[in-house]
């Protein structure tokens, strides 16, 4: 069974899909991505949230906007903040190293690789 991990921002155009592409073929794993901004491609919704094994924000403000909208999601344990500001274009090599170096020993400890 593959873990479905939700990554989150404001506008769902610049941080949060580079994650999706940066994970999309990480093994065990469903990447999704979506916007807190109701403007956003893919706005976050009831069911993206409660289908989320784990999410991943940007900022603390978009994980206080999950908490306060969403009563169907997972525990608090499985919401991590990445304090990734807004302020790099999508796919910025700098933006992928940082997903890179905060997210892949997360994952790989949820799942039981290290």
């Amino acid at each position: 069974m593959r873990m479905k991990v939700l990554f989150v921002c404001t506008a769902n155009k610049l941080r949060s899909p580079t994650a999706e592409d940066v994970f999309r073929d990480y093994p065990g794993i469903e990447a999704m991505s979506a916007g807190t901004d109701s403007e956003a491609p893919t706005p976050l919704n009831k069911e993206l949230v409660a289908n989320a094994d784990l999410i991943v924000v940007m900022e603390t403000h978009h994980r206080e906007r999950i908490r306060k909208k969403f009563k169907q999601r997972p525990p608090d344990s499985r919401i991590i903040t990445l304090h990734i500001p807004d302020e790099y274009e999508r796919g910025d090599p700098e933006l992928i190293e940082l997903l890179k170096s905060k997210v892949t020993h997360r994952l790989d400890q949820m799942m039981g690789n290290g």
